[in-house]
């Protein structure tokens, strides 16, 4: 199984994923420039990744904005919290804002209200 990551730092991994995906496909085109379409396609598909990528930071911006800032009682760093239950930025300690899940197991499936 693979480790927790705090969610905002999930988020902005995959944006820059995103930006190495679209760089890798329009050098892509490379291999194609006898051919004008194949390379406006690799282009065009490139840039809307890094486009797509620029939409995720937007919209983790906005949503780190209004995620709540707690302190983590483990490293005493300022760490925000985004649902129910995440993982401090830092030392990867489970954190949650729910009374009724303290000292329960971490699990992502925590964050949905059954």
């Amino acid at each position: 199984m693979k480790p927790y990551k705090n969610k905002i730092n999930r988020i902005r991994s995959f944006a820059l994923g995103l930006i190495f995906f679209g760089f890798i496909i329009m050098y892509g085109a490379i291999f194609f420039r006898e051919n004008a379409f194949l390379v406006t396609i690799f282009m065009t598909l490139g840039l809307l990744s890094i486009i797509g990528s620029t939409v995720v930071y937007g919209w983790i911006g906005l949503l780190s904005t209004k995620a709540v800032q707690v302190v983590c009682p483990n490293c005493g760093k300022h760490t925000k919290v985004l649902g129910r239950v995440d993982m401090c930025m830092y030392c990867k300690e489970p954190l949650t804002l729910d009374p009724s899940l303290e000292g329960q197991e971490f699990d992502q499936s925590l964050n949905r209200k059954n």
